[in-house]
């Protein structure tokens, strides 16, 4: 008999939003002032819209304000760097985020480097890098804090367990390895240029999967009792049909895991949820208030 217990993501996320909401109106009553989250979207990617559709939704179902700012593809870099600029200094914008991916001719790390850090709720700038690493407050990205939360709701403390992490990207792979050590976790990161991955990755009590891979961890790569944590959204055609799978080949992962994530309906919702965390997060460190916290959100 299989006991892995499948992860339900999207209903963590709705418990999350719904606490924010509360905590939100404390803030509301408490400074008078609504937090503000800014999202820029360049160009008319398709993915992109959808995310952001539902960005703008969940912002003003917790009550807080949304500033949408759509340009063409074609615009300058100069003049989206004085859009983040005028973003900066508004006082009613609280959180700004810049949807990615950007146009070819528009460099990314410049544009998020222009972004005020206070601001900062994708949690990129190098400033909130440096100060996630070294164990001080900040603004962390999304994806990885909602991980990190899921598997706080599962474990107070870490310490003992063995982490491994599939993928070392700026957004997810290196941000989750600086939570899971904060969390008294012993991390190890994989990649495509590391040797014996199927023998790394069955060590781990922890596996977090984030390399943009479809099913590309196998069962056979999962020790008994691990928890599986698939942050991979892959659109693939299987039988003449478009479906999403994540990095994890779930219908043989689940054989072998305590606890797995699934694709969609696990990491994802927790994404956003955590994007109004930080929003009101930055809100509240911006007016000098104390940052919520993360165990009364749990």
């Amino acid at each position: 008999m299989n006991d892995c217990i499948v992860l339900d993501g999207k209903k963590f996320a709705e418990e999350i939003r719904s606490k924010i909401k509360d905590l939100g109106k404390q803030f509301i009553e408490e400074t008078g002032l609504t937090p503000g989250l800014a999202v820029v979207v360049v160009g008319d990617h398709p993915a992109s819209k959808v995310y952001v559709r539902n960005k703008i939704k969940q912002t003003e179902e917790v009550g807080f304000n949304s500033i949408e700012h759509k340009l063409p593809t074609n615009v300058s870099e100069k003049d989206l760097l004085s859009i983040v600029d005028d973003l900066n200094h508004d006082k009613k914008v609280n959180g700004i985020l810049v949807q990615l991916p950007l146009p070819e001719h528009i460099n990314s790390d410049v544009i998020l480097d222009k972004i005020d850090p206070s601001k900062d709720v994708d949690g990129f700038h190098a400033t909130n890098v440096g100060k996630l690493w070294s164990g001080l407050n900040s603004l962390v990205p999304c994806t990885p804090l909602g991980c990190s939360l899921m598997i706080k709701k599962l474990y107070s403390d870490l310490s003992g367990k063995k982490a491994v992490i599939v993928g070392r990207s700026n957004i997810v792979g290196k941000p989750m390895a600086a939570l899971l050590i904060k969390m008294n976790a012993t991390v190890t990161i994989v990649h495509s240029r590391t040797k014996n991955i199927e023998e790394i990755c069955k060590s781990a009590d922890i596996l977090v999967a984030a390399v943009g891979v479809p099913n590309m961890v196998k069962g056979t790569w999962i020790k008994k009792g691990c928890v599986v944590i698939d942050v991979g959204i892959n659109r693939i055609e299987k039988d003449g049909k478009n479906i999403l799978v994540g990095d994890v080949d779930f219908n043989e992962a689940i054989k072998s895991s305590s606890m797995i994530t699934p694709v969609p309906g696990g990491v994802g919702p927790m994404t956003i949820a955590c994007l109004l965390l930080n929003t009101l997060n930055a809100s509240k460190a911006q007016y000098n208030l104390n940052e919520i916290d993360l165990s009364s959100v749990l």
